[in-house]
């Protein structure tokens, strides 16, 4: 519920996978909001959100806004995945890298969860919906005319 309303989303889990890169594209027309998802633990998954999934979108759905959403929040502490990172001399995915990249794709916003936890959870899914009532207005473009 948001402002005392109900809304209802549907949701589409799009694989990955090379594989589906023909038939992903499918399930993209009527879109009302992208969620671009990667984890905070994994630099390559944060890194495909510009080398494959922002292009991807963006060319099929130029006029859709989308979030960027840092997922698995709850192991960015985690001792185990911190070592695992560290001996490919890696670190989480910040809050401040995740924002800075957002502002760079154009995304409507940055946003963060748990699925685990649960922690930011609901947010997610409420700026989901408030980006898809209200997509931002496109920027106008400054002109000049030389006579």
């Amino acid at each position: 519920m948001i402002g005392g309303e109900p809304y209802t989303l549907g949701l589409f889990d799009t694989a990955g996978q090379e594989d589906y890169d023909r038939l992903r594209p499918l399930s993209y027309p009527q879109t009302d909001v992208f969620l671009v998802c990667f984890s905070v633990v994994s630099p390559s998954s944060y890194e495909n959100v510009k080398e494959k999934w922002v292009p991807e979108i963006t060319h099929h759905c130029a006029k859709t806004p989308f979030l960027l959403a840092g997922t698995q929040i709850d192991l960015r502490e985690d001792s185990s995945v911190l070592d695992k990172l560290s001996k490919n001399r890696q670190k989480p995915i910040t809050v401040e890298q995740g924002e800075k990249l957002a502002k760079e794709l154009k995304a409507v916003k940055y946003v963060e969860c748990s699925a685990l936890t649960q922690k930011g959870l609901k947010n997610v899914f409420d700026e989901a919906i408030l980006a898809a009532l209200e997509p931002p207005q496109p920027e106008k473009r400054k002109r000049c005319f030389i006579k």
